[in-house]
This record gives structure tokens, sequence and C-alpha cells, in this order.
């Protein structure tokens, strides 16, 4: 699966206790790991309901799938059937365009739940990441279903067939702090190969760009966020890191993307100031 999301918006949003931040969206064409991303997801709004009816069928899905292993042990219970499951369902696409933290969220949590049952772990455990799992898909749908306002008010741009480049030095590092977030993502679906590819992408196609600029601002930020894109993410990648591990390392890269950011824009106003 590869799904680049270029993000117009951000929002704050919280859910059942967590900060999230909400989303960013979309001008570029994607596919999804259960195939191209359908129309739906430019109609949101339209398809509520049965996002809401697909996120109570993978509850009880994942819900009969630790029952099997509460009742009739390991050997009985089928945990890859949970990947089968999420990847059947349309509300998956929707999410992974919308909000890619939480996207990253629900595989860590999917992969939490199979990894406990295939370790032969207590019933407790898989039940505490069961419940982790439930609250991921919970606020999943809550931010669907903040960005279908969004949609329906004309704030949010449509999928297109073909990405669409960022144009100043300023998207740019916003582009890169999403790309980051689909490293999560790809490290959650257990795919570091394809995550450092991401990373490397990244730094060559986007980074590379706008480092001149960033260099007179602050050197000492771009030697900083180079070694990060080098050295500290892809090692995070290689060592098998947890994925808590990987988003804090990207967390911090993305802090710094922002203070770049702004470094930038200022350096801006204080040259049209001048002229």
């Amino acid at each position: 699966m590869q799904s680049v999301v270029k993000k117009l918006i951000v929002r704050k949003y919280r859910n059942a206790g967590l900060i999230a931040g909400l989303c960013t969206l979309l001008a570029t064409g994607q596919a999804a790991a259960n195939g191209a991303v359908g129309d739906h997801v430019n109609h949101l709004q339209d398809h509520l309901g049965q996002y809401t009816e697909e996120v109570n069928w993978l509850v009880g899905k994942f819900d009969g799938v630790v029952d099997t292993y509460e009742e009739k042990g390991q050997k009985a219970t089928h945990s890859d059937s949970m990947i089968e499951f999420w990847e059947e369902v349309d509300f998956h696409s929707a999410i992974e365009t919308n909000y890619v933290p939480v996207y990253a969220m629900i595989w860590q949590g999917i992969y939490g739940v199979k990894q406990a049952i295939d370790a032969g772990a207590p019933v407790e455990t898989v039940r505490a990441e069961q419940a982790k799992l439930d609250q991921a898909l919970w606020q999943a749908l809550g931010a669907v279903k903040l960005a279908a306002q969004y949609q329906q008010k004309g704030l949010l741009a449509k999928i297109q067939t073909t990405e669409a480049e960022p144009t100043t030095a300023p998207e740019t590092l916003e582009d890169i702090k999403h790309r980051l977030d689909r490293v999560v993502a790809k490290y959650a679906e257990k795919l570091p190969d394809a995550a450092t590819t991401i990373v490397h992408d990244t730094y060559l196609q986007r980074f590379e760009g706008v480092e001149g600029a960033l260099i007179e601002q602050d050197a000492n930020l771009v030697e900083d966020l180079e070694k990060d894109f080098n050295v500290t993410l892809p090692k995070a990648l290689s060592s098998n890191a947890s994925v808590d591990d990987v988003r804090q390392v990207v967390v911090a890269m993305q802090a710094k993307l922002d203070k770049a950011k702004a470094l930038l824009i200022e350096a801006e106003k204080d040259r049209k100031d001048v002229f």
C-alpha cells in the first residue's frame, strides 16, 4: 500500500480523553492497503452511517477473536483475521486519508492484540490491548465525522488523482510533517522497509530543497534534522523499537520542523518589510 496525503487544514480534536490533532486534507491520489481509495472519501457525510456500522462490526469481530482465545485457547484463534477484517471495510480508507496518526494507532492496536494472542499472554493482557484498539476505532470515527463537517462546508479539498507539489518552503515543511506521520503508520503496519523508504525519499525530495534557506536562519537546527533523517529515525525503524518509541522520534522532529517553518515565515516577512 502506498498513500501520500497532502493535508491542507489542521484542527485540534478531543475524544475519549485523548488529544488528537485533526487532520489536514487532501490534495493527493492514493491507494489504501485494501485497494484503491473509493470515491466515498470525497462524500464522507453520505457514508457516516456506513462507517458507524463498520466500526461496530469491527468491534464485534475483534471481540469475537478475543472471546475465542479466552474460551478455546491460542490454537483455535486465528489472529491474522483481525487484519483481514480491518482491510475489508471502507472505513479503513476514510480514516487513512483523513487522519494518519490515529490510523497508525489502529494498526498498533490490532498488532497489540494479535501479538498478545500469538505470545499466549493472559486473557487480561489481551483484553487490555483490545480496549486500546476499541478506543482508537471510536476516536477515528469521531475524527471522520468532524472531517465530514469541514468537507460539507467546502473547507477540505477532494482527493485528486495526481499529487500536488508544495510550492513554498513552509508548505514543504508541512508536507514533510505529514510524510513523517505516514512513517509511523507504515511502521505500525509492520512495514519497516516501507517506512524507511519514506524517510529517505522525504529527505531527498523535500528537506534538501529547503536546507539552504534554513541554514541561513539556524544552521544548528538543520544539522539536528539531518541527523534525525539519516541516523535517529532510520535507527529506530531498524532496531525493533516500539511504535510509541518511533512516534516519539517523529513528534520531536515535527516540533523542530515547526520551529523551522516559523523561522522561514519570519524571514520572508522581514524581507517584505525591507522592500
